[in-house]
């Protein structure tokens, strides 16, 4: 069977992605609900999750993604690992976070990663960048108090951008005001890797929920 062909851009105001995702029946997602939860959006292929799943055992992990046939694939993988703390699920985040955070138990969510997203260049695209001021709001409603969100990209400009969203929103305050030299979490992403073997920048931050 020939691989599926993905593609490397998908548009999220297109009509195929404007239907939210059903609440998750969390008790039947993990063995273990109550957990901290770690949320990665736009998480590609899902390695980063997978291998901080392993590292992490009393978290959970969950993986969005928009290009439906990566989450089949990651899902199948943490399948045949057996691993009951990690999940992925094809939704259009922007339209998503509501329906999925409303129906976490209470302080669950501890800790977001948003990594290297589409920078969708053009000025009329901007519309389709992931962090929106709607999607800080959606954050800043489910994140427990003390939680975290991790941020960072290879291109100064939407990671400014994704700080300044965060920057606005009272809820929120940045931990350090220059870029972080180092990445706090202890598994790198395949993006991260490649690009720091180029000997590229990293531009990253990290925001506290109050």
């Amino acid at each position: 069977m020939a691989p599926v062909r993905v593609r490397q851009h998908v548009n999220p105001l297109s009509q195929k992605y404007q239907t939210p995702v059903h609440p998750l029946d969390w008790e039947k997602v993990y063995a273990n609900f109550t957990q901290p939860l770690h949320l990665d959006i736009g998480c590609g292929k899902g390695r980063f999750l997978l291998e901080m799943a392993i590292k992490q055992p009393n978290w959970n992990f969950l993986g969005l993604e928009i290009r439906e046939p990566l989450v089949q694939e990651a899902n199948a993988l943490r399948d045949k690992l057996a691993l009951p703390n990690l999940h992925y699920l094809f939704c259009n985040v922007n339209n998503s976070l509501t329906p999925l955070l409303s129906h976490l138990p209470a302080n669950t969510l501890q800790q977001v990663t948003i990594q290297f997203p589409d920078p969708w260049f053009k000025n009329r695209h901007a519309k389709r960048r992931v962090v929106q001021p709607e999607l800080v709001t959606e954050l800043a409603t489910h994140l427990a108090s003390g939680g975290i969100v991790f941020l960072q990209s290879d291109i100064e400009a939407i990671a400014a951008e994704m700080c300044d969203r965060f920057t606005v929103h009272p809820a929120f305050h940045r931990q350090a005001m220059q870029w972080l030299a180092e990445n706090p979490l202890p598994i790198q992403t395949e993006r991260e890797k490649s690009t720091l073997s180029r000997g590229k920048p990293v531009y990253r931050a990290v925001f506290v929920r109050s």
